[in-house]
């Protein structure tokens, strides 16, 4: 199986011996990081099984997370966390698409371009839920910056979790959407385009940006996503933790191209393309953010200064909602997944040996980085 770290030993050194000294710190990290990623590089742990005594290096992950290889306990404990904030209540998935017109600035201009895309988006989904033809009251906004195509390609927009509903001016009711409607697309798309526009002259006034992406209608879609905590659990692990690329959508490799699996967007259909070594590194680095980019955001009933208007607004839906029998499935504990069969030496069970599959790994040493073999 060809992995994204494959792609990079092969390609990275020609690109880095030509572009390397206009590139951003950021992208050399992700480059280093990937490559090293689950290698003896990074160090790690060696476990011997009891049984057979085989023995199996686990070696550290990179933690970059433009990493198609780590953040599985990552993601997990977010939405872990994410899951005793949701509110009980219908969802709507939100996405904004900057005009073409509009994309050189941005990537020219990422951490203010990137920064003020998402404020303006969320006012303006906030602006017009709190008019009472809609809502009539405050949502709670997650927003999700996203830069790239199936193909890798430069297309930012922004992915909104919704709240199907809002806490009223006087915070004494819950007032909640129209079943299946947010409010209209255009009006949104018009106003966030507004705001951006005031937001960018008023904290980037050296920008020259193209007057055509002002008059152009923009890409706005409003879709229903469901009701309750497991629609959100379902949106946060699509969305949130997602890179350019995943190793399973590389499909092969040589000594001057990679070809990658890819969704056409009208059919659905899986096709191939295949993308030589520069520009496919050219591509997949225009997605690496920033250093200390913040790519998830919070505003309305879920920022952070409105923790008691959100506390307010799950007690007013647990009133109004009927107290359902716990079933069997719930009260049963969830088994573990058997995806990543990595030992974790900080578990308090012994796993498993992937060899013989009777004994259980012990842990026998640390691999430091600069010996990773050990003695």
């Amino acid at each position: 199986m060809v992995e994204l770290a494959d792609v990079f030993r092969r390609f990275a050194g020609a690109y880095l011996a030509a572009h390397g000294t206009a590139m951003p710190a950021s992208h050399r990290r992700a480059i280093a990081d990937i490559i090293a990623c689950r290698t003896e590089a990074l160090g790690g742990h060696l476990w011997r099984c009891n049984h057979c005594s085989a023995e199996v290096f686990a070696y550290h992950s990179c933690k970059n997370r433009s990493c198609p290889k780590c953040h599985s306990e990552q993601t997990q404990a977010w939405l872990d966390r994410r899951q005793a904030e949701m509110l009980p209540a219908p969802y709507f998935h939100v996405t904004i698409t900057v005009p073409e017109e509009l994309r050189p600035a941005l990537r020219s201009n990422q951490r203010d371009g990137y920064s003020l895309l998402i404020k303006a988006s969320a006012q303006a989904i906030i602006e017009l839920a709190r008019d009472q033809r809609f809502v009539g009251g405050t949502v709670g906004v997650l927003a999700v910056l996203h830069t790239w195509t199936q193909q890798l390609l430069y297309h930012p927009h922004v992915h909104c979790l919704v709240t199907g509903g809002g806490v009223s001016a006087d915070s004494r009711s819950w007032c909640p959407a129209r079943k299946g409607f947010l409010f209209p697309p255009k009006a949104l798309a018009k106003l966030v385009r507004g705001k951006l526009r005031a937001i960018l002259r008023r904290r980037r006034p050296d920008l020259v940006l193209p007057q055509a992406a002002w008059r152009k209608p923009w890409v706005v879609h409003i879709t229903s996503w469901g009701v309750g905590e497991q629609a959100v659990l379902d949106y946060l692990a699509r969305y949130v933790f997602r890179v350019a690329i995943t190793n399973a959508r590389l499909v092969t490799l040589d000594d001057q191209a990679v070809t990658i699996r890819y969704k056409q967007r009208k059919s659905s259909a899986w096709l191939t393309c295949r993308i030589t070594g520069d520009e496919f590194m050219r591509r997949f680095l225009q997605h690496v953010l920033p250093k200390g980019f913040h790519k998830i955001r919070y505003f309305g009933l879920w920022h952070p200064r409105n923790r008691d208007l959100a506390a307010r607004a799950r007690l007013l839906l647990l009133l109004d909602r009927p107290v359902a029998p716990p079933t069997a499935a719930a009260s049963q504990p969830e088994a573990a997944s058997a995806d990543d069969n990595t030992p974790n030496p900080r578990s308090t069970e012994p796993p498993v040996c992937p060899h013989c599959h009777i004994g259980h790994l012990l842990l026998i040493r640390r691999l430091t980085p600069r010996n990773p073999m050990g003695p």
